[in-house]
C-alpha cells in the first residue's frame, strides 16, 4: 500500500469492501445500484442524472449525503483519474440527485463512477489540508486497524443495509489483508492455516496446493493481458518493422507452457477471449517466425555484427532496457525468456525489476524504451473508456507510447459518444483489433487466468473477473 489516496491504493479498500462507489457491475459487468439507485441520461446524451441513496451511513456514524458525495467526486475530478476520459463541465446537486453536465455524449460515463479512484469517503477521512488521512467508507466492512505499507484489519459493519440481522450464524465478521509481494510466501501461509485466500499465484504454488488437505484452488480467465509496452516515439522502435519482428520472435505458446502451465494462454491477440465484444476469432493471430524478424531488421537497416548484436548505420548497437515488476509474480520469468528471444535475432535486453510505479513515471518522463506489464481491460467494466485511455491521441501510462493513430481514436471516440450505432459497433471494434494487430504499439504475450487458493475452513469463495471486490461478505466458515 502506497498511501491512502483513491488514485493510489483505493483497489484495495473496494476489494475489502471497506468503500463504495456510486455504481456497481454484477459478473456480467452489467451496472448495478450503490450510493446511487437509479440513473438516467438526458435525450441529447449531455446530462447524467443519479438519485442517490438517503438511507445509508459512513462508518463514523454520520449520513452519507449528497455533499459529501459531490465533494469526494469533485476530488476525484481534479486529480488524474479515470473521471478525465469524460469531458466533465460540471458537477452539481439537485436536492438528493447529483448531476454530471458533459461538454460531449460520453456513454460509458456511469462505468468511470464504478472505479476505486471514485470511491467516497466521509469528510472525517480527510485532513484540513485536503489529503486523505484515514479510511472512512460506508462499505460492508469498516477499517478496524491500519499498518501501512503492509496490513490492515476490517470487522463487519452492522449499519450497512446488507448487514442487517444477526445474519448466517457462520458468517465472515473480521478479516485481514496483508500485502506479500512474493508467491512462495502466500503459498506458505495458506499451506500453514496463516491465510484463508491467497490470490495471483504463480504455475509452483499452483502445483504445491493442487492436492492440499488445507486448500483448494479456484480460477477465472480475466480480461487482462500481459504486453510488451514500446515506447514508439523512440527513434528505433518508431519503425513499425522493429516493433514487427519483435513480436515475430516470441514463442508465446512456449512461454504459456513453460512459465504458465497453461498454453491456452498464449496471446494471439491483444483482447483475451473473456472479452468476448472485443476478442475476435476471424484476426491473423499473432506467430512465432524467426527467420521473417531477421529480414525486418535487415531492412530496417540493423545487421549482425560479430558479438550477435545488431548495429545500424550508425554503428549504434542495438541495446534496450526492458522494466518490470515483482508485483504479478510471472512477469520477471517472463521478461527473462523474452530477453533470451530476443537475442535469438540480434538485440540485446536489459532486464529491470523495479516497482510497478516505474512504468508510468517512465511514460511520463518519456525514458522508458520497452516495459513488461499485465493490463486489465476489465478496470473499468467498459472497455472502451480504458481503450481510450491507453490508445487515445494522447497514449496512457499503461498503454500506447510516443504512437497515435487517427483510425483508432476516431472509432474509440465514436464508440464512446454514440455516433456508432449498435449495428456498427461490431465492425467498429474489430477495425481497433486489427490495427492494433498490424501496428503494435504494445505486442501481447500472455493472456492471464486468476488462480485463487481457499481455506477448506469457509465456503462460498468466487472470484470477480472485473477485480472489484474479494467479496468476503459472502463467505461462512464451514
Amino acid at each position: 500500500m502506497t498511501g491512502l489516496d483513491p488514485s493510489r491504493a483505493g483497489y484495495m479498500f473496494s476489494r475489502m469492501e471497506v468503500v463504495e462507489t456510486l455504481l456497481d457491475v454484477d459478473d456480467e459487468g452489467r451496472l448495478q445500484p450503490a450510493l446511487a439507485r437509479r440513473w438516467e441520461v438526458s435525450g441529447d446524451g449531455l446530462q447524467w442524472r443519479f438519485e442517490l441513496a438517503s438511507d445509508r451511513r459512513f462508518h463514523d456514524g454520520s449520513a452519507v449525503t449528497p455533499a459529501s458525495v459531490l465533494a469526494c467526486l469533485q476530488r476525484a475530478q481534479a486529480r488524474p483519474g479515470v473521471l478525465k476520459l469524460a469531458q466533465i463541465t460540471a458537477m452539481r446537486l439537485d436536492g438528493a440527485q447529483l448531476l454530471v453536465q458533459l461538454a460531449r455524449p460520453f456513454s460509458p460515463l456511469p462505468y468511470l463512477f464504478t472505479h476505486s479512484s471514485t470511491q467516497i469517503l466521509a469528510p472525517s477521512a480527510f485532513g484540513p489540508d485536503g489529503n486523505v488521512r484515514s479510511i472512512i467508507g460506508s462499505g460492508r466492512f469498516a477499517m478496524a486497524k491500519l499498518s501501512l505499507p503492509q496490513q490492515f484489519d476490517v470487522d463487519r459493519f452492522a449499519a450497512h443495509p446488507d448487514n442487517a440481522g444477526s445474519g448466517p450464524a457462520r458468517r465472515i465478521e473480521k478479516a485481514r489483508y496483508i500485502s506479500v509481494s512474493r508467491a512462495e510466501t502466500r503459498t506458505l501461509l495458506v499451506q500453514s492455516g496463516q491465510a484463508d485466500m491467497a490470490f495471483s499465484l504463480d504455475p509452483p504454488s499452483i502445483r504445491a496446493l493442487q492436492h492440499s488437505a488445507r486448500a483448494q484452488l479456484i480460477n477465472t480467465m480475466l480480461p487482462r493481458t500481459t504486453f510488451i509496452k514500446l515506447n514508439a516515439g523512440h527513434p528505433w522502435l518508431a519503425d513499425v518493422r522493429v516493433r514487427q519482428a519483435i513480436s515475430l520472435c516470441i514463442e508465446r505458446e512456449g512461454i504459456a507452457r513453460a512459465l504458465l502451465r497453461d498454453p491456452d494462454l498464449g496471446a494471439t491477440q491483444l483482447f483475451p477471449p473473456s472479452m468476448r465484444l472485443w476478442h475476435d476469432p476471424a484476426l491473423p493471430s499473432l506467430r512465432t517466425d524467426l527467420a521473417a524478424a531477421r529480414t525486418l531488421l535487415d531492412a530496417a537497416g540493423w545487421k549482425i555484427a560479430a558479438d550477435g548484436i545488431r548495429r545500424n548505420a550508425a554503428g549504434e548497437r542495438f541495446e534496450l532496457s526492458l522494466t518490470t515488476f515483482v508485483d504479478r509474480p510471472e512477469l520477471p520469468l517472463i521478461a527473462t525468456a523474452l530477453q533470451e528471444e530476443m537475442r535469438q535475432v540480434g538485440i540485446a535486453v536489459r532486464v529491470v525489476i523495479g516497482n510497478s510505479s516505474d512504468i508510468p513515471a517512465g511514460h511520463r518522463s518519456g525514458a522508458l524504451q520497452l516495459a513488461l506489464a499485465a493490463r486489465n481491460f476489465g478496470n473499468l467494466p467498459d472497455p472502451v473508456a480504458t481503450l481510450l485511455q491507453d490508445f487515445g491521441p494522447a497514449g496512457g501510462d499503461w498503454g500506447a507510447m510516443g504512437w497515435d493513430d487517427r483510425q483508432v481514436s476516431s472509432t474509440l471516440a465514436g464508440l464512446a459518444d454514440g455516433r456508432i450505432d449498435a449495428a456498427a459497433q461490431g465492425t467498429a471494434r474489430a477495425q481497433v483489433a486489427a490495427v492494433l494487430q498490424q501496428q503494435l504499439p504494445v505486442i501481447p504475450v500472455v493472456w492471464y487466468r486468476q488462480t485463487c487458493a481457499v481455506s477448506r475452513r469457509i465456503n462460498g469463495a468466487s472470484l470477480d473477473a472485473f477485480e472489484r471486490s474479494y467479496r468476503i461478505s459472502q463467505l461462512q466458515w464451514t
